[in-house]
């Protein structure tokens, strides 16, 4: 009998042990789930399509990042203005939202490695001459969505208005509008409204060049070295394999 409890024993451990190991592989093989905030609002790198869908260069890029990475990712469209206080909160793990990669930001924030630069342009109406730089529109209202660099790079120009926006598009409205003379925005975001939007193209212009650098990154919560690993990991391959060279063509050429 001592001999059968023994067998039953060892039996009811092997079980057991299978279970945990069966239940660990499980655990392992399932892919990570990473929430993935936007500002659905700045097109062609993130925006809500005519079929209420988020699309655009950014959303791609992670998706191929996570695809990639072997993890998953599920996106919230987020208000700028709160966007990085939600990150430290924990409310998502991941912005995806052409933030732009500054010493100031990586005080409260990581990022992954860059991923496409992105420098400042203006914007102007084509009915203004004598404009090449934001040292030309002294005395005038520019206009940048609030919280930017675009706004930080106007502040920096003394004599020039600036006026901000919680969306981008706001900004060319007015603009067309005649209510501001400029907009300075992220030269992909710059190009769509001025070089391939349909309502604006006959009537804006960028002027000069790119006025700065500005690598572009995901944000992750300060500390989190975990996503950041995931994201490295998985950008690295798609900048290898060339597709990240293809989701450039596609949306911002």
């Amino acid at each position: 009998m001592k001999k059968a409890r023994s067998v039953l024993s060892v039996f009811l451990a092997v079980v057991a042990a299978f279970g945990v190991v069966t239940a660990v592989t499980s655990c392992a093989s399932k892919p990570k789930k990473v929430v993935v905030a936007t500002d659905a609002t700045w097109p062609p790198m993130e925006y809500v399509d005519e079929n209420k869908n988020i699309v655009g260069f950014d959303i791609d890029l992670i998706n191929e990042v996570a695809k990639a990475g072997n993890f998953q990712v599920e996106i919230k469209n987020t208000a700028w203005d709160g966007i990085f206080a939600g990150l430290a909160a924990g409310d998502y793990q991941v912005v995806a939202s052409s933030v732009t990669i500054t010493d100031e930001r990586k005080q409260t924030m990581d990022f992954s490695e860059p991923y496409v630069n992105a420098g400042q342009v203006l914007v102007v109406r084509k009915d203004i001459t004598g404009v090449t730089t934001l040292a030309d529109m002294v005395g005038k209202n520019v206009g940048a969505q609030i919280g930017t660099t675009g706004a930080i790079e106007i502040g920096k120009v003394s004599g020039v208005n600036l006026k901000t926006y919680d969306e981008v598009g706001l900004a060319f409205q007015d603009l067309v509008n005649g209510n501001i003379d400029g907009v300075v925005a992220d030269s992909p975001i710059a190009a769509n409204f001025a070089l391939q939007n349909a309502t604006y193209k006959e009537a804006l212009m960028i002027v000069g060049q790119p006025f700065t650098d500005e690598y572009l990154g995901f944000a992750v919560k300060k500390g989190d070295t975990a996503t950041l690993k995931l994201l490295n990991d998985g950008l690295a391959k798609v900048k290898s394999s060339g597709k990240l060279d293809e989701l450039v063509a596609k949306w911002l050429k």
